[in-house]
C-alpha cells in the first residue's frame, strides 16, 4: 500500500489551476525528484502532501500512522533557541529533555549552582532511562556534517543557516516520508556530498525538488514532472528524462500545429459567406464549436527565459593581478600570501566551505577591500557587473520594473531601447508580475530579477556570487549557455558541481588557514586531484604502519637472514630508482608552476595526477630500500 497518494487533485488560487486532476503515488523506499519550472506549484504540492493545504477537489490519501516532515524554502515563524535546540524539536519528548540538558549544562559551567547540579543529575538519569545518548550523537553528527555551530543562536543566524537547522531537524527525526524543497541551497559541496550519501542510504521515503543536477542524479530513483497542472512520470534516469521530454515536446508541437491548422480551416469555412452558411453542415458547426472550446482550454507551456549579457569594450589582456595578498579578520587568516593572474576570457570558479572567505576574496580581487599585505592590480578598461548572493541590491518595497529601470520606462539593451515590461517578459515576468513589489517574489523569481538587472549593464567582467540558488534547471542551463558565449571574464562562486564543470576553466580552492590552491579545470578535475591525494595518503599510511609495526618476539636462538640474489639485485637498483623518482617529482613541481601549464586544464590535471603517483611510488621505494638495507647490514 502507498504511504502517500494524490488522487485527481485540483487546487487553484484565482488563476489557472496549479494542480488540475493530478495523481501521484509514493511507495515505501521511493526517492522521487519533482521537476518543474519556478511557479508551477511544486511547493503547493508538498503542502498538500503534508496536510498544510487541502485540495479544492480530489483527495490526499495517507497510510495510517505515517509521519511526514517537510522542509520548505520559506522560514516558519516561532523557532527560537540555539541551532541544536531547533534540530532537537523534531524528536518530541526526548528532544526536549536533551535541549534542557544542554541548557542546564551551560548554566552549571557558568555558575556551578547546586540547584543546577541537582537538576543536571536528574536529567542525566532520565536520559539514561530513555536511551537518548545515541539520539544525541545522531543530532551532533548531522549538525557537524551540515557545518552548523550547535550553540549558535537561531534568531541571530542568517536565512541560509536557519534553513540548514530546519533541514537538520527533519533528518534527525527520521520521518516515514521526507519532503525537501531545494535542500542543497546554502550548503557547501562537502555538506551536499554528505547529504547525498545520507539520503541514498536512509530508509526514508523521499520527495524532493532540486536544481542541482549532480545531486539529482545521485539521489533520485524516480523522476516526476509538474507541467501545466499535470504530473507525469519519466522513469528513473534524469538523462533519459531529458531525451524523452524533448521527444514528447516535439510530438506535442506537431499535434498542436495540426490542430491549429484544422481550426483555422474551419474558421475560414464558417466565414465564407451567405451561400456557404445556407448549405453548411450543422454537425460540422458543432464540431467547430468543440474545437474552439478545446483551444480555449489549452494551457501553453511556460515560456523560456531569454538571457543576453551586454558586453562592453574589451578589457586589457591582464584583468586582475594579485601578488602575495594576505587578509585576516579578527586575527583569523582568510587569505595568506595568495598570488594569481587572471587574463581576459578566463572563467574562474571559487570552491570552499561556507564561511571560508570566498566572497571576501572576490571583494579583495575587485579592490572593494584593502589587503593587509600584498597588492591587487587591475588591467585597463574593466567594466564589472556583480551578482550579489545576499540580494542587497534589491529594495523589497520597490516594484520589479523599478528595480530594472530605476523608475523609468525604458532600458537600453544591445544598443536598442526597449520598454522595461517587454524586457522583463524575456525573464518570464508578466506585466502584472513586473508591477508587484520585490517582497512578494519567490527565491527563484528574485534570482531572475537580479539577472535581468545585471544584464542591462554593459560589462566585460561578470562576478557571480552563488547565482544558481533557487533557479529552475531550465533557466540554469540557459545561464550556462549565456556564460559560454560571453566574451569577457567570469568570476563565480558556486556549490553546484555540474554548473562549475560547465562554466569554469580554472578554480581557486580554499584549503583552510588562508591557503588557496589554483587548479585548472572545474569541480571534477579538483575531485580527481583529491582522489589522487587520498590514494597517496593511504599508501603512505600503510608504509608508515609497516615501519612502526612491533617486531615479533625474538627466538631463543636468533638466525640472521641474508638477502637472496633477487633482493640483492633489487637493493642495488633502488637508489637509482629513488633518484629518478625524485628528479621526476621536482620536474613536475616546476611544470605545475609554469604559467602556460596553469592555464592548460588538461595538462595541469595530468601532471597533478602523475605527481600523486610519483609521490606514492617514492614512499614505497624508500621504505623498501630501508628494509633491504637493514637486512644487509645485519647479515
Amino acid at each position: 500500500m502507498a504511504l502517500l497518494a494524490l488522487r485527481d487533485v485540483t487546487i487553484a488560487f484565482g488563476g489557472p489551476p496549479l494542480l488540475d486532476g493530478a495523481s501521484l503515488v509514493l511507495e515505501r523506499g521511493d526517492r522521487a525528484c519533482l521537476l518543474g519550472r519556478n511557479g508551477t506549484g511544486k511547493s503547493t504540492l508538498m503542502k498538500l502532501l503534508d496536510g498544510t493545504l487541502a485540495p479544492d477537489a480530489g483527495e490526499v490519501v495517507r497510510q495510517a500512522g505515517v509521519r511526514v516532515a517537510r522542509v520548505d524554502q520559506e522560514l516558519p515563524a516561532g523557532d527560537h533557541g540555539t541551532l541544536r535546540d531547533v534540530a532537537l524539536e523534531g524528536l518530541g519528548e526526548t528532544g526536549r529533555l536533551l535541549a534542557r540538558y544542554h541548557e542546564v549544562s551551560a548554566r552549571v559551567a557558568r555558575d556551578h549552582a547546586d540547584a543546577a547540579l541537582g537538576e543536571l543529575d536528574r536529567l542525566h538519569q532520565r536520559l539514561d532511562a530513555a536511551q537518548a545518548w545515541e539520539v544525541q550523537s545522531r543530532v551532533e553528527t548531522v549538525l557537524h556534517r551540515l557545518g552548523l555551530d550547535p550553540d549558535a543562536s537561531f534568531d541571530a543566524a542568517s536565512g541560509g543557516r536557519k534553513r540548514q537547522a530546519l533541514l537538520a531537524r527533519a533528518l534527525v527525526a527520521r520521518p516515514d516520508v521526507l519532503l525537501l524543497d531545494e535542500p542543497t541551497n546554502h550548503l557547501d559541496i562537502d555538506a551536499v556530498r554528505w547529504l547525498e550519501e545520507h539520503l541514498a542510504g536512509a530508509e526514508t521515503t523521499l520527495l524532493f525538488v532540486t536544481h542541482d543536477r549532480a545531486f539529482l542524479r545521485r539521489v533520485a530513483t524516480r523522476i516526476v514532472e509538474l507541467d501545466r497542472g499535470r504530473l507525469a512520470e519519466w522513469g528513473t534516469s534524469y538523462d533519459d528524462y531529458l531525451a524523452r521530454k524533448a521527444a514528447a515536446l516535439e510530438v506535442e508541437a506537431r499535434e498542436q500545429a495540426l490542430f491549429d491548422r484544422k481550426l483555422a480551416q474551419e474558421e475560414t469555412w464558417i466565414r465564407t459567406g451567405i451561400r456557404a452558411r445556407r448549405t453548411r453542415n450543422e454537425g460540422r458547426v458543432r464540431a467547430l464549436e468543440q474545437l474552439r472550446r478545446e483551444r480555449a482550454a489549452r494551457r501553453e507551456r511556460t515560456g523560456t527565459a531569454m538571457l543576453q549579457a551586454q558586453e562592453a569594450e574589451r578589457s586589457g589582456r591582464i584583468v586582475i593581478e594579485a601578488r602575495d595578498v594576505s587578509y585576516a579578520i579578527a586575527g583569523r587568516p582568510i587569505v595568506e600570501r595568495f598570488s594569481t593572474t587572471i587574463m581576459r576570457g578566463d572563467r574562474v570558479g571559487l570552491i570552499g566551505a561556507n564561511g571560508v572567505g570566498k566572497t571576501t576574496l572576490l571583494r579583495l580581487l575587485l579592490r572593494e577591500l584593502t589587503p593587509d599585505g600584498g597588492t591587487v592590480r587591475h588591467g585597463t578598461g574593466l567594466e564589472v557587473a556583480y551578482f550579489d548572493q545576499l540580494r542587497e541590491q534589491l529594495d523589497p518595497e520597490r516594484s520589479v520594473a523599478w528595480q530594472v529601470a530605476e523608475g523609468g520606462e525604458w532600458v537600453h539593451i544591445g544598443g536598442e531601447q526597449r520598454h522595461v515590461l517587454s524586457y522583463l517578459q524575456d525573464f518570464l515576468f508578466t506585466p502584472d508580475r513586473a508591477r508587484t513589489p520585490v517582497r512578494a517574489l519567490s527565491g527563484g523569481e528574485r534570482n531572475r530579477l537580479l539577472l535581468a538587472r545585471l544584464f542591462t549593464r554593459p560589462c566585460n567582467v561578470l562576478v557571480l556570487d552563488e547565482p544558481t540558488n533557487d533557479l529552475d534547471i531550465e533557466t540554469l542551463e540557459l545561464l550556462v549557455d549565456l556564460l559560454d558565449g560571453f566574451g569577457g571574464t567570469v568570476l563565480v562562486t558556486s556549490h553546484d558541481r555540474a554548473f562549475l564543470d560547465d562554466v569554469v576553466t580554472s578554480t581557486l580552492v580554499f584549503e583552510g588557514a588562508g591557503t588557496i590552491v589554483e587548479q585548472a579545470g572545474g569541480w571534477s578535475d579538483w575531485a580527481r586531484v583529491l582522489a589522487a591525494r587520498d590514494a597517496a595518503a593511504q599508501v603512505a599510511a600503510r608504509v608508515a604502519a609497516q615501519k612502526v609495526r612491533p617486531a615479533p618476539p625474538a627466538p631463543a636462538m636468533p638466525r640472521k637472514r641474508k638477502l637472496s640474489f633477487k633482493e640483492t639485485a633489487e637493493l642495488a637498483q633502488l637508489p637509482d630508482r629513488i633518484d629518478a623518482l625524485e628528479r621526476e617529482r621536482d620536474a613536475l613541481h616546476a611544470l605545475l608552476a609554469a604559467p602556460t601549464v596553469v592555464r592548460d586544464g588538461a595538462a595541469s590535471s595530468a601532471h597533478r595526477a602523475r605527481l600523486a603517483v610519483v609521490d606514492a611510488d617514492l614512499a614505497v621505494a624508500a621504505a623498501r630500500w630501508e628494509e633491504l638495507e637493514t637486512i644487509a647490514a645485519d647479515a
